[in-house]
Parts: C-alpha cells; sequence; structure tokens
C-alpha cells in the first residue's frame, strides 16, 4: 500500500514539469543566447606622456596704486570686473592738487611777464651804452636780471607739469586691459600715496596664460634628445583642466631655466597659452602632458567600453568558445578623446566588448558581432 501511494505522488508531479518545460518552449524562453558587439584594439605608434602639475598665471599683472594724498570719492568698476585700457578705476579729492595747478599757471605768467621786461630792458641799456648814457655795468646787470626771470619760467614751467602730474594721479585708471581684484579701500578711505604709494588693487591681463611647472633633470632630456623629445610640436603641448572646463586648450613652450634646481634636481618650465575666451584665470591648477616615450605597437581601444571596480580598470575579453572572460587591464593616456592607451592586459588578437557592458558577466555565453 505504502508504494502504490508514492507512485501516485509522483505521476503528478513529472506531468506537471512536462507542461511546465513544454509552456516554456512555447514561449520563446529557452535561454537564448544575448549578442554583443566586439572589437579588436587597433595598434600604433605613438608618443606616449607623463603627467605634470602646473600651476597658471596672468601673462602680466600690476598694482594699482594711489599715488597722492585725499579721500577716495568714486570707484568706477565692480569687484572682479573685466576693464578696457584706459578705463578709469578710481578717483582721489583733486581739491587741493588743482588749487596747485592753477599756482602754477599763475607763477608761470608772472615769470613770463618778468622776463618780457627784463628783456626789453636789456635791448634799451644796450643802446643806450653806445651813446654812453649808462655804464656797462648796468648793461650787465639788465642782461643778469633777463637771465634770472628765463630761469624763472623754465621753473615754472616745471612746477605746472609737476603740479598737472600730481592732479593726473587723482583719477586712476586701468594700463591695460584685464579683470581687476577686490578693491582693498573703498569710497571715503583716506589714503597718503605721496609719501609711499599706496595699494588699491591689482588688475590682471588674461589674454595670455602663463602655465608654469617643474620637470626632473633627466625628464627634460629625454623630452628634448629622445625620439619622443623630436616627434613632439613643443607649440601645441597638451594641457588639461579637468571636467569643469570644456574646451581644449595647448600651450607653446616659452621658456627654459638656465639652470637645475640643485635643492630639487627639476628645471622650470613657462608654457603660454591664448585665452580668448578669458575662462582661464590667475591660480588655476592645471595637468600638463610631455613626451618621455615612443612606443611603436601601442594597443588602444575604446575609451567607454572600460569599467572600473574595487580592483581597477577591467575589460571583458570574448574567448575562442564565445565565453565572457574578466580581463583586468593597466590603462595609459587619453588618445583622441575617445580611446585609450593600455599599457598591460590585453593583446592585439583579443575581442572585447564594446558597449552594454553591465548587460554581460564573467563566464556568460554571448553571440560576438565584430565592428566593421
Amino acid at each position: 500500500m505504502r508504494t502504490n501511494i508514492i507512485s501516485l505522488i509522483a505521476i503528478p508531479a513529472m506531468a506537471i514539469a512536462l507542461t511546465d518545460c513544454h509552456s516554456d518552449k512555447k514561449n520563446g524562453h529557452d535561454h537564448e543566447i544575448p549578442s554583443v558587439n566586439v572589437a579588436q584594439p587597433q595598434v600604433d605608434s605613438l608618443v606616449l606622456h607623463k603627467s605634470y602639475p602646473a600651476y597658471l598665471t596672468a601673462s602680466n599683472y600690476v598694482d594699482i596704486v594711489a599715488r597722492v594724498n585725499g579721500y577716495i570719492t568714486k570707484q568706477f568698476y565692480d569687484d572682479g570686473a573685466f576693464v578696457k585700457a584706459g578705463q578709469p578705476l578710481f578717483e582721489i579729492e583733486s581739491t587741493t592738487y588743482r588749487e596747485q595747478v592753477n599756482q602754477a599757471e599763475a607763477q608761470l605768467q608772472t615769470a613770463q611777464a618778468n622776463y618780457d621786461y627784463a628783456s626789453k630792458q636789456y635791448e634799451a641799456m644796450k643802446k643806450a651804452l653806445e651813446s654812453e648814457a649808462v655804464s656797462k655795468m648796468d648793461v650787465i646787470q639788465a642782461e643778469s636780471a633777463m637771465r634770472e626771470s628765463e630761469a624763472s619760467i623754465k621753473n615754472a614751467k616745471s612746477a605746472l607739469v609737476n603740479a598737472r602730474q600730481m592732479l593726473g594721479y587723482c583719477t586712476i585708471c586701468a594700463p591695460f586691459a584685464g579683470h581687476v581684484a577686490t578693491s582693498k579701500l573703498i569710497e571715503g578711505d583716506y589714503v597718503a600715496g605721496e609719501g609711499s604709494p599706496v595699494v588699491l588693487t591689482t588688475i590682471y591681463d588674461d589674454s595670455k596664460i602663463s602655465v608654469n611647472l617643474s620637470i626632473e633633470d633627466s625628464q627634460f632630456l629625454a623630452m628634448k634628445e629622445t625620439e619622443a623629445g623630436k616627434m613632439v610640436d613643443y607649440n601645441h603641448i597638451p594641457v588639461v583642466f579637468g571636467d569643469t572646463i570644456a574646451n581644449r586648450y595647448t600651450a607653446r613652450l616659452s621658456y627654459e631655466a638656465p639652470a637645475v634646481d640643485k635643492t630639487t634636481g627639476t628645471i622650470f618650465l613657462r608654457l603660454s597659452i591664448d585665452n580668448p575666451n578669458r575662462e582661464l584665470r590667475s591660480g588655476m591648477y592645471a595637468t600638463v602632458m610631455l613626451p618621455y616615450a615612443v612606443d611603436p605597437k601601442a594597443i588602444v581601444i575604446k575609451d567607454a567600453s572600460i569599467g572600473t571596480d574595487q580592483l581597477g580598470k577591467y575589460v571583458y575579453v570574448v574567448n575562442d568558445s564565445n565565453k565572457v572572460v574578466y580581463t583586468p587591464i593597466k590603462v595609459g593616456e587619453l588618445y583622441q578623446d575617445s580611446l585609450r592607451i593600455v599599457n598591460d592586459g590585453l593583446l592585439p588578437s583579443d575581442r572585447y566588448v564594446t558597449t552594454a557592458l553591465l548587460k554581460v558577466r564573467d563566464g556568460m555565453d554571448v553571440k560576438p558581432i565584430e565592428a566593421k
């Protein structure tokens, strides 16, 4: 009896299993093998670069100073604004200096009047001497008076120039176009610029930017004397700013220090970048890519096909059995914006998955579709 009951129970179970299997096939759920796009790495002769940290400075910047005494009566710009060459920045109380100009002009007029009188007196004395109406000493004194008045004119002119110059200092203008920093003083503050110039702000000419960095002396020699160094265009050195700046920039080598820094064993270099959009600012940090070698058989793959996990970078490779293989790799620099150099872990004959990385896993059977 017990044997028969077990048999009766087993028969319905087998029937259910057969029914489910038939249903799966009918609905098309028979474990279809997915298709994935694959490609073989490109192999090319490339100049390899090494990255160096650098910082930016404006090609030209100066402190704007007050050279006269008085209260600041006006600031003509907003902090951080771009100003044109010759544009007024500050105005300092000018009443005292206008009066000095007026006095200097009056002294010059007096000196000129005295000279006119002295010169006429001298001419009259010379004629009088011919008729012996005056002595020779009188003529000499008249000539001396004329010379003194002539010198007074020169002194008065010099004083007037100086007075006008000091009055001109009351209006402080931008020496060149650029961005102006925050003012260190505000309207109503008193400055004593005559004793010692007082710094009001700083203006930066950022139409061109300098990129400053230091590299090892050995790297400098490699850059200049190796095959890689001869291949590079020193007027278009790549400079990277990260994701914050969308535009791409290249720099030209503009200065090499004549000596090695003994304390660090490095050489200072300066690069120059045109900054027409004025988005690069003094003080920013950048990465400069300098050449160090030529790889005649560099392996290059699509950067988008590279994944990252706790162990580092990896790609999915499809083997000869069309199974996905998780493959750790070591990568180098970015090439042509969308490609990445692979330094280790990948062979030129390997087929790597180019898209849909989230849909594949290690050991999965796939149908590879090779890109044409």
